[in-house]
């Protein structure tokens, strides 16, 4: 997720501009059932079922009870918030949605981007860099411009729409975020900034609709937390402007798997009480899910990492020692061979000098058998190499074989590398969910020469000032643990068309009865 490190505290007055004036608001309320798609950030279908067994979280046992539930449904990859959003809110993967991942590197300005990660990395980065791109470049430039997020469409249709914490917002309506006056001390950052977002909009306390949420201070994350997303909803709620589509944020599950591990489950412990308060807004639950079509999504899964700090992390810098590695928070040098985006359990390696094939690259990475795989593209193919398995293998789209997804694919080598099996005439995934169409959207997600690799179960990537999880977990990579979560629809019929969650936007779409073609 996005962390936003600023000041200590919140002018009110300048609170006050970012309120919701419902006298002057023209608002478009829809005849048919709201669409409510409440975001919970690393909910996994284990440790919901232990919490189920337990009888601790009695909302999200009801929703289920009420409803479908769907345990495995497939992320975006890498797995990591910003690109899991985008893909949730285009229907695309990162091939066309253009948001490669928390830490990547822009070839055209020459410079690494980041929306928000360890403290240390956002200081060697640049706090005004990294604000800018968080609030502002990620939604409204690399955001690719040729895809639509569900908010556009609406409004393209005059209907409304609300985005409650959401790291993705793009929407045609000009918002204001007002930062925290403490931000004055970095003398280039505005005291407000202009975005594109749906109509009702919040976005911690820079930008909140309900006067009385107070859930916005230094220590509760400036409101980027499930009290607050909650406050948010209730506020549209209780003031009968809940529009037809609303997309809640709730971040704080997330932080607690990091720390304490797979099995925790007092994070959702936390989530189902917050669900309860949105639930008991209604004279009864059972008029809560006629009134609305609840859906209850996960972004990613996590998986365990050891306890060891020199087994269990991956340090890229010395398995590429030999090379010049770009030094964080310095500028691009010609000089510069390689440089290093960490995203927990994935990373992207650039290989900046053009005498350096990246097949060497991944020959040299492949040798450490903590390293699951490790993938480039060259021309229209992908060839991945691992550790465990002789040979490569090789894949491009083409009209040959087709997939459990309908996706067609020519593909050479040794399978047994991303674990693919044929059968019934058909592509099946196993431990990597939908691996082709996600590892060639990482692939072509953004412009230069670069590899991709994942490591294994157990194991994260770091280099000195990356986020780590010794002995809590963490995801980002390709693998069947940090890919699926579950999904719970109460309300709706219908379900999407397969369980990825780039199916889930065409789907809500059809409930609202918008016919709208893919561009």
């Amino acid at each position: 997720m996005l962390i936003l490190i600023a000041g200590l505290d919140q002018n009110p007055s300048e609170l006050n501009k970012a309120e919701l004036n419902l006298n002057t608001l023209n608002y478009n309320l829809s005849s048919s059932k709201p669409v409510v798609l409440i975001i919970v950030d690393s909910i996994m279908d284990e440790s919901l079922q232990n919490a189920i067994q337990s009888s601790e979280i009695p909302a999200i046992k009801f929703l289920i009870d009420k409803g479908k539930y769907f345990p495995n449904v497939v992320s975006s990859y890498p797995t990591m918030s910003v690109t899991i959003d985008s893909s949730i809110l285009t229907g695309k993967y990162p091939d066309q949605h253009q948001v490669p991942g928390l830490v990547w590197y822009n070839e055209e300005e020459k410079r690494v981007i980041t929306y928000g990660s360890g403290m240390m990395e956002i200081w060697k980065h640049g706090i005004y860099d990294m604000i800018l791109d968080g609030l502002k470049n990620l939604n409204e430039k690399h955001l690719s411009p040729n895809v639509e997020t569900i908010y556009e469409i609406l409004s393209m249709k005059e209907m409304d729409s609300a985005s409650i914490n959401g790291l993705i917002y793009r929407g045609n309506n000009t918002q204001t975020l007002f930062l925290p006056n403490t931000f004055s001390q970095f003398s280039e950052l505005p005291d407000k900034i202009n975005v594109k977002a749906p109509t009702f909009f919040s976005f911690g306390s820079l930008s909140q609709m309900n006067p009385e949420n107070q859930n916005h201070h230094v220590w509760q994350k400036f409101g980027l937390n499930d009290q607050f997303s909650t406050n948010e909803l209730l506020f549209l709620m209780k003031n009968q402007i809940l529009p037809p589509f609303s997309m809640v944020y709730f971040p704080n599950n997330d932080q607690v798997v990091h720390k304490k591990g797979v099995d925790e489950i007092e994070g959702l412990k936390k989530v189902d009480d917050q669900l309860q308060k949105i639930l008991n807004f209604y004279p009864t639950w059972d008029e809560a899910i006629k009134k609305v079509n609840w859906i209850i999504l996960g972004d990613s899964g996590q998986s365990r990492i050891g306890k060891d700090k020199d087994k269990n992390l991956i340090r890229l810098k010395s398995l590429l020692k030999e090379y010049q590695i770009y030094e964080l928070g310095s500028e691009v040098k010609e000089h510069d061979q390689i440089l290093l985006s960490v995203n927990e359990r994935m990373a992207y390696i650039y290989v900046l000098d053009d005498n350096i094939s990246l097949q060497k690259i991944a020959e040299q990475i492949k040798q450490d058998n903590r390293v699951d795989f490790v993938a480039w593209k060259e021309e229209k193919s992908i060839h991945v190499l691992s550790p465990d398995h002789n040979g490569s293998l090789s894949f491009e789209p083409n009209h040959v074989i087709q997939d459990m997804y309908e996706q067609f694919w020519s593909v050479e080598g040794n399978l047994e590398i991303l674990d693919l099996d044929f059968k019934d005439n058909e592509l099946q995934y196993n431990t990597y969910p939908d691996a082709l169409a996600r590892l060639y959207g990482a692939l072509h997600s953004h412009q230069g020469r670069f590899l991709v690799a994942d490591a294994k179960i157990k194991y994260e990537f770091t280099d000195e000032y990356s986020p780590i999880h010794i002995g809590g977990a963490g995801h980002g990579s390709l693998h069947i643990d940090d890919s699926l979560v579950p999904m719970i629809i109460t309300g709706p019929n219908s379900s999407p068309k397969y369980t990825r969650i780039i199916d889930i936007k065409d789907w809500i779409l059809q409930l609202m009865d918008i016919n709208k073609s893919n561009k």
